[in-house]
C-alpha cells in the first residue's frame, strides 16, 4: 500500500518555476493523506503563484497516480493566499502592519498547539530549563493570558514582578526561576480570578509583555500560547518576528484533527515550522520503567509530521515526576535529570538549536 512517504517524495519533484524549489520544500503543498484508492492533498499558494495552479495539479495528479492503488487524487485550496512574509493580512485586526523585533532578544520560539490538554506548558517550561542548563539566556513569555499556568510550574506564583514608570514608559522586571526571566498574566491576577477580555485588550496585553518587559540579552525567548488559532496567536505574529514554530500533540486523533488547523494558520502566515513534538506518547510505570503503556494510541506525531513534512523532534512519554513536578514548581528537566522525559526535553533543545542555527 502506498504510504505518506512514498506520496511525498513523489510530490517533491514538482518545482515552482521561479525559484525552482520543491513545493513540499516550500510548504505550498501539505496535508497529504493517503486512504487508497485516493489520495488528498492541500495547496496552499502565495498570491504570485496562483498561475501555476492548473499546472501543478496536473503534475501531481500524474505524479500519484503512477501509484497503482491510487486512482483518485483530491486536491484542496488553502481558504486563503499566504501572505508576504514578515506581515500578516488584518484577519479583522486593522491593517498589516510591519514586524517589530524585540531589543536584546535573538531568536523568539512560539511553542502552539490546536488544542488544550497536551502538555503546550509542560514543554515550553522544560525547553526553555534544558535551553538554560545549557548556558543560553533564556526568557519565557505566558502568552496563555486566560489560563497562566507557568508560574505555578516554575515554583514563582507568589511573586509579583516590579514594574515603573507610566504608560508607554512602564516597564516590567520579569521573575526569574532556574536561570529563566519570565513575564505572565499569572503574576498580575488572583488564583482564581478570570480574564474577560476582548481581542483588542488581549492584543495590548501581549503586546506590552512583548516590548515592556525588561528582557535583557536573551539568545531565546519561548512563547507559551493558548490553545487554538484564535486572538493571542494573530497578536504575536502580527506583533514580532517569530524564528519559529513547534507543534505539539498527542497521539490521539482529535489532538491531531486540532493541530493541523494550528500548523496550518502558521504556515499559512509564513512563519517557518521547526517541527511536530509528540506528548505523552505512551505512560511509564515506576515501579516497571522498562514497560511502556500508549495510553493515547500510535503515531500521532509521526502522522502529523509526515503530513505536513516537517520533522518530528521529540516523542515524551508520560511520567510521574512529570505530573508532581508540574504541581509543586519542579520541572523534571531539574528534578530527575536521568529521566527518559528530561533526555528527550534534552535532546529536543539540542534539535532547536540546530534548526535556528
Amino acid at each position: 500500500m502506498t504510504t505518506v512517504e512514498e506520496a511525498l517524495k513523489a510530490l517533491s519533484l514538482i518545482k515552482d518555476s521561479g525559484s525552482g524549489k520543491s513545493l513540499v520544500q516550500l510548504g505550498w503543498i501539505d496535508q497529504v493523506r493517503v486512504e487508497p484508492p485516493r489520495v488528498t492533498l492541500r495547496l496552499n499558494l502565495p498570491n504570485f503563484a496562483h498561475s501555476q495552479r492548473d499546472r501543478i495539479a496536473q503534475e501531481a495528479k500524474n505524479l500519484l497516480e503512477k501509484f497503482q492503488d491510487i486512482q483518485q487524487v483530491q486536491i484542496e485550496l488553502a481558504n486563503s493566499a499566504t501572505p508576504e512574509k514578515g506581515s500578516i493580512g488584518n484577519a479583522g485586526h486593522g491593517q498589516t502592519q510591519p514586524l517589530q523585533a524585540i531589543n536584546g532578544v535573538k531568536n523568539v520560539i512560539a511553542v502552539t498547539s490546536g488544542k488544550g490538554g497536551v502538555g503546550k506548558s509542560t514543554v515550553a517550561v522544560n525547553l526553555a530549563c534544558a535551553l538554560a542548563q545549557d548556558g543560553f539566556r533564556v526568557g519565557l513569555l505566558d502568552a496563555d493570558i486566560y489560563g497562566p499556568n507557568t508560574p505555578t510550574m516554575l515554583g514563582v506564583s507568589e511573586k509579583t514582578p516590579e514594574v515603573f514608570g507610566q504608560g508607554a514608559d512602564q516597564k516590567i522586571i520579569p521573575i526569574e526561576s532556574y536561570g529563566i526571566a519570565m513575564v505572565s498574566m499569572g503574576f498580575l491576577i488572583e488564583e482564581d480570578q478570570p480574564v474577560i477580555w476582548r481581542g483588542p485588550m488581549l492584543n495590548g496585553i501581549i503586546r506590552q509583555f512583548l516590548y515592556q518587559a525588561s528582557w535583557g540579552e536573551r539568545d531565546f525567548l519561548i512563547v507559551d500560547m493558548p490553545p487554538g488559532t484564535g486572538d493571542a496567536q494573530l497578536s504575536l505574529a502580527q506583533a514580532v518576528p517569530i524564528t519559529g514554530v513547534l507543534i505539539i500533540t498527542t497521539p490521539q486523533k482529535v489532538s491531531l484533527q486540532d493541530s493541523r488547523r494550528g500548523l496550518a494558520m502558521f504556515r499559512q502566515m509564513d512563519i517557518p515550522i521547526l517541527g511536530v513534538i509528540e506528548n505523552m506518547t505512551f505512560f511509564i510505570t515506576p515501579d516497571l520503567p522498562e514497560r511502556q503503556y500508549p495510553l493515547f494510541g500510535f503515531g500521532g506525531g509521526k502522522q502529523l509530521a509526515q503530513e505536513n513534512a516537517v520533522p518530528l523532534l521529540a516523542q515524551i512519554p508520560l511520567e510521574i515526576p512529570v505530573l508532581e513536578g508540574g504541581n509543586k514548581g519542579l520541572p523534571i528537566v531539574q528534578s530527575h535529570p536521568d529521566s527518559l522525559s528530561a533526555k528527550e526535553f534534552k535532546r529536543l533543545a539540542n534539535l532547536v538549536l540546530e534548526s535556528v542555527n
